[in-house]
């Protein structure tokens, strides 16, 4: 296993700064109150949504809505029990000491990324978020030879990227996967949120939610034409990455494709990022030098794929598209 190249000065620096405790606490509040504030700049109801979300009544008051009894039945329904979190996903995410496995991070999911999406392009505001998306599936759509029936969305979060999936390939069965059954619960009660769209077919199949790890999902081999993993990679550490991508493998039928949308290390804007803006992004991501560090096309091709494509999609993410490899 190659060893992981040692940061440059400023990140070393930054990755000193956040090794003391009460410093990284305040990086980690102050990033989070950035994200919060920038929300509200954009229209983004952040407060209003997350009362929304853990009453399950639509028109809560900020600061009124006590979470709902319901919460909590539907966790029990969709967490696996048996299942045992790997070490490297048990810690701090985004500013939050539980990570990703609590009610708040998984209520707040949404109105995050359309905080964090907003200057990917000059006057997008809350429609960001939409529009990365979206240049993905332009990606998808210019790339892949065929519309896939089989999907399986690896960290799927909240449902955001697997509601987009099922938009574009509305015959396909869509398999939602992630680790966090807090988040599973909430992607679920989003998708009863919102009306499906019949089309001269019918609607489409209600998506699959699926408590597993991505690098171990317990998914039947060969079954899928499409591996989507959507933001996920940067929250790994080398290790789980790689196992990810057998597991990928593994998952795809002959001839099936894998596509990762995710930040571009090689984009300008992380090159000429100030010492202070990078020290807030690593405060929430614990996994970030490690992710830079790894060669994404060297690993697809150890892991059994064809070389893959590399497609900048917006400014600071790119697309990587791989065919799985037989014979």
């Amino acid at each position: 296993m190659p060893a992981i190249p040692a940061p440059t000065p400023t990140a070393a620096f930054v990755n000193q700064l956040l090794a003391i405790k009460p410093l990284w606490a305040i990086a980690k509040g102050r990033a989070r109150a950035m994200m919060v504030k920038r929300a509200e700049t954009i229209g983004v109801p952040w407060q209003a949504r997350v009362a929304e979300l853990r009453s399950r009544q639509g028109g809560a008051q900020p600061g009124s809505a006590d979470l709902s009894p319901q919460w909590q039945v539907d966790l029990e329904a969709i967490q696996n029990p048996d299942l045992q979190y790997p070490n490297y996903y048990t810690t701090s995410f985004h500013a939050y000491d539980e990570g990703n496995l609590g009610w708040l991070p998984a209520m707040e999911v949404e109105v995050a990324a359309k905080a964090v999406h907003a200057k990917l392009w000059p006057g997008a505001g809350a429609s960001g978020d939409a529009q990365l998306r979206q240049s993905y599936h332009d990606v998808l759509i210019a790339q892949l030879p065929q519309a896939p029936t089989a999907i399986v969305d690896l960290g799927c979060g909240v449902g955001m990227s697997s509601e987009t999936l099922q938009a574009l390939y509305p015959q396909a069965q869509v398999t939602g996967v992630d680790l966090s059954p807090y988040f599973l619960a909430v992607a679920q009660y989003r998708q009863q949120e919102r009306p499906q769209q019949e089309d001269s077919v019918g609607a489409p199949a209600p998506i699959t939610w699926h408590h597993a790890a991505a690098e171990e999902t317990g998914l039947p081999a060969a079954s899928y034409d499409l591996v989507s993993a959507c933001l996920m990679f940067h929250e790994l550490p080398q290790t789980a990455a790689r196992g990810v991508l057998r597991e990928a493998h593994r998952l795809l039928k002959p001839d099936g494709h894998v596509a990762l949308m995710d930040m571009n290390p090689q984009s300008e804007v992380y090159r000429q990022m100030p010492a202070f803006v990078l020290t807030l992004l690593k405060s929430t991501e614990p996994y970030l030098d490690e992710y830079f560090a790894l060669d994404m096309a060297a690993e697809l091709e150890s892991a059994g794929f064809e070389p893959p494509t590399i497609t900048q999609n917006s400014a600071r993410h790119r697309v990587i598209l791989a065919k799985r490899q037989d014979g």
